[in-house]
This record gives C-alpha cells, structure tokens and sequence, in this order.
C-alpha cells in the first residue's frame, strides 16, 4: 500500500474511533497502520530536522499528524498496563509537539510562554488572545485610515485639477482664418 493510501486508512479510523468510540480490534488496527506510516515516512525521509514548514511540500502536511493521531489511539487501548500505555501515548504527544516547534509551526508567544514557564491558565490565554486581537485590530484601523487619507488625496488632486482654469492664450481665440472669434 502507498504512504497516501495508508494514511488515509489511518485517518478514518481515527476518525470513526474518536467519534463513536469503535472497538478494541478497530483501534489495534489504527494503531498499526500508523505505525506502518510513521515507518514509511522514515524511510522515505520526508522530513528533516533542518527544515521548517516552508521547505515541507503542501502535499506532506497532513503526515505530520501522524504522531498525534497514534497517541491518541494508543490512549484508547485498553489493556492492563494502563499507565504503560498512558506514558507512550504522552510520548508520542511529545514528539508531535517537538517536531511541530521545530517545524515553526508553533506561534512564538506560545513559545516564550512554555519557556518562562508562564502559568498557562484560562485567564493567561484569554489575556494572551485579547492582547493579540487589540493588536489586529489596530493594524486594521491604522491600515483602513491610510487608505481613505490617500484616496482623499486623490479626489482633491482631481478636485484641483478640475477647478484650476485654463489659459485661454491669443492663438486660441482666432479661428482658422486667423480672423478673432467672437
């Protein structure tokens, strides 16, 4: 089976797991198809540490939920080890969210915020959103009163041209015989 082929195997699984709860077998069965995929991808070198979301092709995107759609399915199995099967479900988080930051795909005040080691509470979040959209938001209105100043400017330059009158010079007022026009 192709990468593509597989994955998208994977993805309704997933799809059909998350949303009606499927049995176990439907679950084993994600979970192997996408290791199948993270093994592909590996071998197909699809992704490399030195690159960023720019250098990824359009069509390669979706591969990189591959770790989050495996620890998600690997939380779901039930088994008796369950906090075993929690550990490498959070792993696999782990290195989904690694390779996203190293891919750039995370915003750069989530970033700092994780680094500082931020209280990443509601509240924190929510000022964080506020703060972003004022910003937004400002830029639009500063982006809004620069178009109208120019767009005045232009109809007064019009304005003025159209007012301004013209010169009627002596030659103008002869006509084609070069007799005075009355």
């Amino acid at each position: 089976m192709s990468l593509s082929a597989l994955f998208e195997q994977a993805r309704k699984i997933h799809l059909t797991v998350t949303e009606s709860g499927a049995d176990q077998d439907l679950v084993k069965k994600g979970c192997e198809v996408l290791e199948k995929c993270e093994d592909m991808i590996s071998k197909l070198g699809l992704f490399s540490s030195n690159e960023t979301k720019d250098d990824i092709s359009t069509n390669n995107l979706k591969y990189l939920l591959v770790p989050f759609y495996l620890a998600e399915l690997t939380e779901k199995l039930a088994q008796e080890e369950r906090i075993q099967i929690l550990k490498i479900s959070q792993a696999k988080l782990k290195e989904f969210i690694s390779f996203c930051e190293a891919m750039e795909l995370v915003p750069q005040e989530e970033l700092e915020a994780s680094v500082q080691g931020a209280s990443n509470s509601f509240a924190d979040r929510r000022a964080l959103k506020i703060a972003r959209f004022r910003r937004q938001r400002a830029a639009e209105a500063k982006l809004t009163e620069i178009k109208e100043r120019k767009e005045r400017r232009g109809r007064s330059t019009k304005a003025a041209a159209l007012s301004t009158p013209v010169e009627v010079g002596e030659d103008d007022l002869l006509d084609d015989d070069g007799e005075e026009e009355r």
